[in-house]
């Protein structure tokens, strides 16, 4: 990364140590290169700190009060001392007792996996309503901090303060005050939230399917996104390059118009804190007519990370029995090898589509196969109108969905196929 001080902040970059601890005593399903890449990953997804090195760490288990060794620790004191390190990032949970004794040993400022993922939430978040559940969620996790401050209760920038800037460390946190500001952000969130619904329910009258896409961050949903819909959506080969979610009207060649919502990436041992804070933005995809998991094919953990994914969304309450697809994405990134493998794996699947968002190939069997998922979902009805129900009437023809009409003495008889949507909004005419 650039030592050039980022535009605006007026200070030069942190520079940060990026530590896997590779507990052998755990069962971790990933491998510690691989995850101590993504953690690497993560700590570049912030423009204010210049990663200087990493680290992995074995240990048989963890130790109760330093987390680490003596001798480890006196070995990663020098390493760092030699680096001029200002931040050691360790990619897993350091409770808060291990953090105060390894800041004091170290003579630097620590933070965990779920700290740094809360700071690039909160530099990443762009609506009023992202950044109050990001603040909420850091003051829910700090709260349990013993050594921190508040400036970025305040702040004047994106971020929470985490990372650096003046005071970070020269009060300890005052619960109280903590609560206090909690309820205040508590209160503005409802009001936030309450315009959203309000949103929300004015979409619920256009009947158009939702289509959500989901996905382990990176894997390319925003770029997938700005291919179906023409939009320009922040597509980054970062993390955590989409926090808010965006949806656009799409019309697909030949069906329906749909809305496409495109969500925050997911990531293994997402913080609780933040599902809990997010649950609200992720509801568009508990109320989608179809999930579309986007995962990165290319990846070498691209199960791992979909187990991950299915692992979240059961958490936020979606069930099984919602219609999905899944999108192997990336397809330009494999070798002839692994890409005739894959298509071979596809074939088997009427579930899996293989695309490239990047260059387009895969685009359009991808349409088709959204297109059938959603008419899948439709089911055929015979509905009796009275002449004075003209209203009703013209909006099935203006919807296209009615099958045959025969007038009758009273009225009309009509046959129509329509989406469970269509059918909970006529019913509300």
């Amino acid at each position: 990364m650039s030592s050039t001080p980022p535009h605006g902040t007026g200070r030069a970059p942190t520079r940060a140590w990026v530590l896997h601890p590779d507990i052998t005593s755990e069962r971790r399903p990933r491998e510690a290169a691989l995850a101590l890449e993504e953690a690497v990953s993560l700590a570049a997804a912030l423009p204010d700190l210049d990663v200087a090195g990493d680290t992995i760490v074995r240990l048989a288990r963890a130790h109760p009060g330093m987390l680490f060794g003596s001798g480890k620790i006196d070995e990663l004191k020098a390493l760092f001392e030699a680096h001029e390190v200002d931040l050691v990032l360790v990619d897993g949970p350091v409770t808060p007792v291990q953090q105060r004794n390894l800041e004091k040993a170290w003579g630097v400022k620590l933070l965990d996996r779920t700290g740094l993922i809360l700071e690039i939430f909160s530099d990443r978040a762009a609506t009023r309503e992202g950044v109050l559940q990001v603040d909420m969620a850091a003051l829910s996790y700090q709260r349990t901090r013993l050594v921190r401050a508040w400036t970025h209760l305040e702040r004047q920038r994106g971020g929470l303060g985490f990372v650096g800037g003046p005071g970070e460390t020269q009060i300890e946190a005052d619960r109280r005050a903590i609560d206090d500001q909690l309820v205040r952000l508590r209160r503005q969130l409802d009001k936030v939230v309450k315009t959203r619904d309000l949103h929300r329910k004015a979409r619920a009258k256009v009947p158009y399917p939702i289509v959500a896409l989901v996905g382990y961050t990176n894997a390319g949903k925003s770029t997938l996104f700005n291919r179906l819909t023409g939009a320009e959506v922040m597509a980054k080969d970062m993390l955590f390059a989409t926090l808010d979610p965006t949806m656009r009207a799409v019309q697909l060649p030949g069906g329906p118009e749909v809305i496409l919502s495109d969500t925050v990436g997911f990531i293994s041992d997402l913080p609780t804190e933040l599902v809990a804070a997010f649950r609200a933005t992720l509801e568009e995809v508990r109320a989608a007519d179809l999930i579309c998991h986007v995962r990165d094919i290319s990846h070498p953990e691209t199960e791992e990370q979909a187990a991950d994914v299915d692992a979240i969304l059961a958490s936020l309450g979606v069930d099984d029995t919602r219609p999905r697809l899944e999108i192997w994405n990336k397809l330009d990134r494999l070798d002839p090898e692994a890409r005739a493998a894959a298509i071979a794996r596809a074939d088997r699947d009427p579930d899996v589509r293989l695309v490239s968002a990047l260059t387009g190939d895969g685009i359009a069997p991808l349409i088709a196969a959204i297109d059938a998922a959603l008419a899948a979902d439709m089911t055929e009805e015979q509905l009796h109108l009275t002449f004075d129900q003209g209203r009703a009437r013209a909006w099935l023809f203006d919807q296209g969905i009615v099958q045959s009409e025969i007038q009758t003495e009273d009225g009309f008889d009509l046959t129509v196929r329509w989406t469970p949507r269509q059918a909970a909004r006529f019913a509300t005419l």
